[in-house]
């Protein structure tokens, strides 16, 4: 096979550089499964790892991309066969092994998923890692006892592609979503796409007592620090809180109250190191019951593979609203 472009990230002087580069299949990660590339995506993950402004990359260098979707090319598995349509999502990818920013790729069998039925590759990556957070969450929350008619449940980093998704994905199982953003001028796309309220974070009273009022059946939450705190302060009995993200502050400062007198329960969700079985249920949901209804609204923004490097620092400065696929053919 000849040799094709990838974008790969390597350090230097304790510096993160990144750009293209000509590699081979025998340049890339072991695995038993090559899949040519045709869509990926943009993480907040990926923005971090690619500008060095978080420290993602375990080895270098790697290829970038924590997610990529396209068709098998050939395989040492009896799973998957040439012509398979199939993703992979976490499970490493650049961080401990090369990832989706490349026109081929070579991964473990165990860490690929088939595309669910009905499903287009393109958008297999407008949900991508962040849809499959997403529904993970719900189904952990699902599997410990939350139902819909439970109560709303508050969803934190709105406008970002967990959230989006997740309030998607909760408005077709039947919740009553409230969308927590710091985005006014979002308000309106956070309702189309299912949240029945907005509550701005600037405006909200994170109070001071170990518990406040009950307000929330349950919680998904993107940012950590204060606003997880107010979470476990507000989310009523029996009650699941999805924590999934940092984006404010990797810190909790919390009391046992909430998780002995409400019975809150705290789920950590990791989407990198799901099981394999776990990992094909959640997809399977992803192309059923938690299909979402406005994956075109949440990723409208597609780009080239030209166009990757300068569309890192938005997601830094938390500047992008939804998902943004990336066409690597």
């Amino acid at each position: 096979m000849k040799d094709f472009r990838a974008y790969r990230i390597d350090q230097e002087d304790g510096n993160i550089v990144a750009g293209f580069k000509r590699l081979t299949i025998d340049d890339l990660s072991p695995g038993e499964v090559v899949i040519k590339v045709s869509h990926s995506t943009i993480n907040y993950k990926d923005a971090l790892a690619a500008t060095g402004a978080g420290r993602i990359l375990r080895s270098f260098p790697l290829v970038g991309g924590i997610d990529l979707a396209g068709s098998v090319v050939s395989s040492e598995s009896p799973d998957f066969a040439e012509g398979d349509h199939v993703l992979v999502n976490g499970c490493g990818l650049s961080e401990t092994r090369d990832g989706g920013y490349a026109e081929y790729a070579r991964v473990p069998a165990v860490a690929v998923v088939p595309i669910p039925a009905g499903m287009t590759a393109a958008q297999a990556m407008q949900l991508g890692t962040a849809g499959y957070t997403a529904a993970l969450a719900i189904h952990r929350m699902e599997q410990n006892g939350q139902r819909p008619e439970n109560g709303p449940i508050v969803v934190t980093g709105a406008t970002g592609g967990v959230g989006s998704i997740a309030i998607d994905m909760l408005d077709v199982r039947g919740y009553e979503v409230v969308a927590l953003t710091g985005k006014a001028a979002q308000a309106d796309y956070l309702k189309s796409i299912g949240a029945r309220s907005v509550l701005l974070r600037d405006e909200l009273d994170l109070g001071k007592r170990p518990m406040e009022k009950a307000q929330w059946a349950g919680g998904i939450d993107n940012l950590g620090g204060d606003v997880l705190t107010w979470l476990t302060r507000t989310v009523d009995y029996g009650g699941n809180i999805a924590s999934i993200g940092l984006a404010a502050s990797h810190e909790l400062n919390t009391t046992v109250l909430p998780f002995i007198l409400r019975a809150v329960c705290l789920l950590g969700i990791n989407s990198v190191d799901t099981p394999r079985d776990l990992r094909l249920q959640v997809w399977n949901r992803i192309g059923a019951d938690l299909k979402p209804r406005h994956l075109d609204r949440i990723a409208s923004n597609t780009i080239s593979l030209d166009e990757l490097p300068a569309a890192f620092q938005a997601f830094v400065d938390g500047k992008v609203t939804g998902r943004t696929v990336v066409e690597i053919a």
